[in-house]
Parts: C-alpha cells; structure tokens; sequence
C-alpha cells in the first residue's frame, strides 16, 4: 500500500482525533488529494529534524482519514483526521514539492479486549477528561470497555514524552499499556 507520509511532532492512535492546521504547499495538495480521492495519509512521529523542513521519523504509524475541514480566518487550511489503521513503514520516496511518499505495510488490529475490573477506574477517569476535552473528542464513538480503546485515549492525552507514546503505539499488548499508564496516573497523584 502506498500513502502520502505525515511527518509530526504527534502520535496518533487508531481511533483518535488528529487537528491540523495546513501551511505548506506539499500538505495543502496532500490534502487536497486525500479529500478528492477520500484516502488516507500516513502520519508517523518525527525522529530527527523539524515539521518543516528535513527529518527522520519512526518506522511504525498510523494512517489518518480527514473527517471535517476548514479554512481558517487567517486563511490556513484546518482538518481533523481520526487515525485507522497501525503500519509499519517499507520504503518512502520524495516526490518534486518535497512530499514524501511511503510503501506502508498495515499491522494487525488488536482484537477487543474486556476492560479487566481491575482498571474500571480508569474508564471513570478517561470519560470526566474526555467530556472536558469537549470538541474535539464528542463526535469519536466510546468504547469505554475496550482496553486498547481505553489505554490509547489516556496515551494521547497524557502531558508524556513522545517517545514514551511512541512506544505504546508499537505495543501490540493493551493489558500492558494499562500498566503502564496506571502507573503513569498514580505518579501523576504522587
């Protein structure tokens, strides 16, 4: 499968909101592309190097399909995306505008998995926070019982390292990832 590359400062989870604000030329065509041809685009977090000019990124992303755009008071391109589909990166090309095209391969999707009683806390916690978080997070459907669903909203909305998300994102194991953000909670309380 070959997708349109995202490279950000930002991990995204299969099933969580993705808000952009569109500048550059080759993400504005992206874009235009992805809409027109209702496709997705690959967004994979940064490595090494910035948003806007050369970088490295992680081999293990998330494709992301636009659910809603705007153009911006100040005239920049707005979108929301909500991220699909796990992959892992092959290969990647750069076309002319600078667009970096990749050979993705998808991952398996974690099955759903009961949330064990033993973190039902956590679905209490992560639906106050969610409905504080307003907009951006009231059209995704809840699965307050899945544990990946769980474990992967509390990842992207916790204050933690990129690298630390990163690799939840390549953990295929959400009963760990429970764990980890469990533990990430309650030094948060400490």
């Amino acid at each position: 499968m070959r997708v349109p590359l995202f490279p950000l400062n930002a991990v995204l989870f299969p099933g969580g909101p993705l808000p952009l604000r569109i500048f550059e030329p080759r993400y504005i065509s992206m874009i235009s592309h992805c809409l027109q041809h209702e496709s997705p685009f690959g967004v994979l977090l940064i490595r090494d190097g910035k948003e806007t000019g050369p970088s490295t990124t992680h081999n293990v992303g998330t494709l992301a399909r636009i659910t809603d755009w705007y153009q911006g008071t100040d005239g920049l391109l707005g979108i929301t995306a909500i991220g699909e589909d796990r992959f892992r990166l092959i290969s990647t090309t750069r076309q002319d505008d600078g667009l970096h095209v990749g050979e993705v391969q998808l991952l398996e999707n974690e099955p759903n998995l009961p949330l064990p009683d033993e973190y039902e806390e956590m679905a209490s916690i992560l639906a106050g926070v969610l409905d504080d978080l307003g907009r951006l997070y009231e059209p995704l459907d809840k699965h307050y019982d899945d544990a990946s669903w769980v474990t992967s909203r509390f990842v992207e909305i916790l204050p933690i390292d990129l690298e630390e998300k990163q690799r939840c994102l390549e953990q295929n194991d959400p009963i760990e990832r429970l764990r980890i953000v469990r533990d990430l909670l309650a030094a948060g309380r400490n």
